[in-house]
């Protein structure tokens, strides 16, 4: 029986991340993975199953990662600007220190793999946002909302402005960056819509 590499591992993992980025999931396959990290198919074999293991065992590996650095310094016991402040500082590092995962994700959401990776990996994330929202909404800070309706208020904002400035271009085909000003302005603005006062 063949050992497992390492370092071997984390290279056909980053490849993989990008592979499925810049190809899709229809796109990838076993085959280009292993000629891309100059591997025989056999040693992919030692780490995954097959094609939709080696999928999903990454994808939820890049989420518990995701959810890891979102949470980092968070208490779900913070008042509503303060966790939500440490949210968006969060998030905004991790996406900018893994251009792929932002990729990656959004490509799930619309595949075969959604349900396999997103139910699985944030169950523990969903109980922490819960609390908050739910602490937050027992403070008297804000209102009852449906989640999606919180979601697109709290983060969207934040998703959008990191599109736009991966893309290095506005709405109106003009060059954008982010900049520490315009993410705390929107910042600020998010948490206006959403407190009450």
């Amino acid at each position: 029986m063949r050992i497992r590499n390492v370092d071997k591992e984390q290279l056909v993992k980053q490849t993989a991340i990008q592979m499925l980025v810049a190809d899709g999931f229809e796109g990838f396959s076993v085959n280009k993975l292993a000629r891309a990290c100059n591997i025989s198919v056999g040693t992919l074999y030692i780490y995954y199953k097959d094609k939709d293991d080696l999928i999903t065992r990454i994808a939820i590996e890049q989420g518990e990662a995701m959810h890891e650095a979102t949470l980092k310094n968070f208490d779900p016991e913070m008042h509503f600007a303060e966790g939500l402040k440490v949210q968006w500082q969060n998030r905004y590092n991790y996406m900018m220190t893994e251009p792929y995962a932002m990729l990656l994700f959004e490509q799930l959401r619309s595949s075969t793999y959604h349900e396999k990776v997103i139910g699985p990996m944030s169950m523990h994330f969903k109980e922490v946002m819960g609390r908050f929202v739910n602490n937050a909404v027992n403070r008297g800070e804000i209102n009852q909302m449906p989640l999606e309706v919180y979601w697109s208020l709290a983060f969207a904002p934040l998703y959008s402005l990191i599109r736009f400035h991966k893309e290095g271009m506005s709405l109106a085909a003009k060059p954008f960056g982010m900049t520490d000003e315009i993410l705390w302005q929107t910042f600020g603005l998010v948490v206006k819509a959403l407190k009450i006062n």
